[in-house]
Formats: structure tokens, C-alpha cells, sequence
């Protein structure tokens, strides 16, 4: 038999405590939990145990539920969630997480939005014997280990990745390998934006146009744009070429992507391309992975005065690369796309197995009778 609670009856909901951003440390001993769905920084200090389940109290991730395995610090915009004996803490944070979209939903306010309280008292969930809590729980405690698994698998591939990245590339003064600035290898040129106000442009666009959205969502090897524009959008200069870098050179700077279409992109973003002459010298895989320190380099030298952030052109092309034999870039390229693949491989893998649990999450928690 299944009773339908609220949550109210079987919770209580408690906000954390305001830590100022200067009494966090980088190496600190505890994760500092707040309204985003990353901890916000780490503390010497902890103000809540180890496997506690919070809720998101505001801003554009109110209503993210998540589950904290250790000691932490709950801050102002974060709920913590203490239950009765009448649920598991593991079976309530599965029904939360499978309610997660509609108290995303509850959220309220037009500026900075919010979540209240007295809202989440009033979710009604369902309560099992804690018999079948515990089988539910077994059932769906074994995909998030799993995920939890991949999780960490990931992160020290790419450690390994960043690792084995930076000491292929780290050329300088080697043997036979060039020095040339960006502006002898590659055009560069900026985007832009055709008119927005003329559909002509826009209206069963065609020809990929990228932004940063597309980087975000879609990572760092992009085919196609969420966004296309017409033919009547292209200025003079034509299309980029396909196999060009993207960087982003204002507001935020340094991220990276390698397009393999032909595209346009917006004005946030340096597109460099490798020059005819160039190309029997230069790998666009070779520079793809170059451009993590081309993006590191943009952070460091944006142009100061203003309250928009801006890396110009003209520095741009007199950075400095590392140009090795085209069978040393390819050596290298040969090493790295291992890296990727491998990591590609396992975030399949966590996508997958994400789905897979939010299935059986969705089929043993909808019951079918509501009792009111």
C-alpha cells in the first residue's frame, strides 16, 4: 500500500548559512553548497553531515536537487532536507530528484527567481512500506553508483588528457620546431551578426553560424550550428573555411572549438583559419589542440579601460606557436585524439547510463493510485 504525503508532513526544510566568497579557500577541506548545480568553492568549515540532500534555493538553478556525500558547508541559497522515520534519506532524495522538473517550476520572482518553503511543503509524494522503499532504493542505488563511477572516470581521464596535452605541446626551443605568430599561419577575422530585424537573413537559413551556445552545448568539435542564416546574411568576405578554430575573444574569453563545416559565427568570436601557403605546415587537429593555450593566453591579455572585456585582433596575431615537422603534429594529434576518444567513449557511456536510471527512476516511483 502506498500512502500520498505531503512533504511538509514527513520533511522539514532549512536554509543554510551565508559564507562570504573571501573565507573560502582553494584547497579547502569542505565543498561550499549553495543555489548552482557546482559547488560554489571549498571552506575549512562544515555546517552540515556527510549524505544530505539539498535543494537549490535560487537563481537560474532553484530546484536542482543533489545528494552531498561529505561534511559541507549549506550556504544562504541552499535547503537541506531532514526527513521522519517514515522515509529512507535515499528513497526521499530519488522521489525529489524524480520531482526535480516541477519544483524547478515552483520557482518564483522576475529578477533573481526562487523557491520558497512553503511551496515545497505542499509537494505531495509518495510513501511505501519502508520495505519497498529499501527495494526501490537497492534497484536505483545501483545506476547512480554507476554514474558516480563514470563520473570519476572521466575526471581523471581528462586529468591525464590536460596532463599528457601540455607536455606534448610544450615545445619551445626543441629541436627543429619554428616559432610563428598566429598572424603567419592563419587569417583571422571576427564574426558577426547579420540584422536580426531582417528575416531575409535568418528564415530557412542554411549556412551554420555559430556562438558560444554551441561550444556550451555541443563541445568542441562542432559539425553544425544550433542557429543558420541565409545566403543573403554573408557579407564580402565569404564564408570561414571548414577544419578553422574558433575563439572566443569578448566577454567570455578563451573558449575554443574546432568547426569541420563551412560557417559564419558571431562577433564574440576570432575564427583562424590556416592559410593556403600554410597548410603543408600546419595540422588543423595540431592547432585545435594548440588552442588551449591560445585560449589561456586570450584570458591573460584582454584589453583593460572598459567594462567589456575584449582580446584585439592585432595582439592576437603576434602570438607566438610552436610549429614541429607534420609528423610530429600528427604523432602528437595521434596521442591526444586517443585521449578524446577515450573520453568520448565514457561520457556515452554516463549518457547512457543517466537514461537508464531516469527510466527505471520514472517506472518504480510512478505508482498508480493517489490518495488525497
Amino acid at each position: 500500500m502506498v500512502e500520498w504525503k505531503k512533504l511538509g508532513d514527513v520533511c522539514a526544510v532549512h536554509t543554510g548559512s551565508q559564507l562570504n566568497r573571501d573565507d573560502m579557500v582553494k584547497d579547502g577541506l569542505f565543498p561550499v553548497v549553495n543555489g548552482g548545480r557546482e559547488f560554489s568553492g571549498y571552506t575549512n568549515s562544515w555546517n552540515e553531515k556527510a549524505n544530505s540532500i539539498t535543494i537549490s534555493q535560487g537563481g537560474e538553478s532553484a530546484g536542482f536537487v543533489n545528494w552531498i556525500a561529505t561534511d559541507f558547508w549549506a550556504g544562504a541559497h541552499c535547503f537541506v532536507v531532514e526527513h521522519d522515520d517514515s522515509v529512507i534519506k535515499r528513497y526521499l532524495y530519488h522521489v525529489l530528484k524524480h520531482k526535480e522538473r516541477d519544483i524547478q517550476l515552483s520557482k518564483q520572482g522576475a529578477g533573481i527567481p526562487g523557491l520558497n518553503r512553503s511551496t515545497l511543503y505542499k509537494i505531495v509524494i509518495p510513501v511505501p512500506s519502508t520495505k519497498e522503499q529499501a527495494r526501490i532504493v537497492g534497484i536505483l542505488d545501483t545506476f547512480t553508483a554507476s554514474i558516480e563511477n563514470l563520473k570519476q572516470q572521466i575526471v581523471e581521464r581528462r586529468k591525464q588528457y590536460e596532463h599528457y596535452r601540455d607536455q606534448l605541446l610544450d615545445l619551445e626551443g626543441k629541436e627543429g620546431v619554428e616559432m610563428k605568430s598566429l598572424g603567419e599561419v592563419c587569417v583571422i577575422k571576427n564574426g558577426y551578426t547579420p540584422s536580426t530585424k531582417n528575416p531575409d537573413f535568418w528564415d530557412n537559413g542554411t549556412i551554420p553560424w555559430f556562438t558560444l551556445e554551441d561550444i556550451r552545448k555541443n563541445g568542441r568539435i562542432l559539425k553544425d550550428a544550433i542557429k543558420q542564416i541565409t545566403p543573403l546574411g554573408v557579407k564580402r568576405g565569404g564564408l570561414f573555411p571548414k577544419n578553422s578554430i574558433i575563439v572566443s575573444t569578448t566577454a567570455t574569453i578563451g573558449e575554443y572549438a574546432l568547426v569541420t563545416t563551412d560557417f559564419l559565427c558571431n562577433q564574440q568570436i576570432t575564427c583562424l583559419s590556416i592559410k593556403e601557403i600554410c597548410k603543408e605546415q600546419l595540422l588543423p587537429k595540431y592547432l585545435y589542440y594548440m588552442a588551449d593555450k591560445i585560449g589561456k593566453w586570450c584570458r591573460k591579455n584582454v584589453n583593460g579601460g572598459g567594462s567589456l572585456l575584449i582580446v584585439s585582433t592585432s595582439k592576437l596575431q603576434n602570438y607566438l606557436i610552436p610549429v614541429p615537422s607534420l609528423s610530429d603534429q600528427s604523432r602528437i594529434v595521434s596521442i591526444l585524439d586517443t585521449f578524446e576518444s577515450s573520453i568520448a567513449n565514457l561520457e556515452a557511456q554516463l549518457k547512457e547510463r543517466e537514461r537508464q536510471y531516469e527510466y527505471y527512476r520514472e517506472k518504480l516511483l510512478t505508482f498508480k493510485t493517489v490518495i488525497s
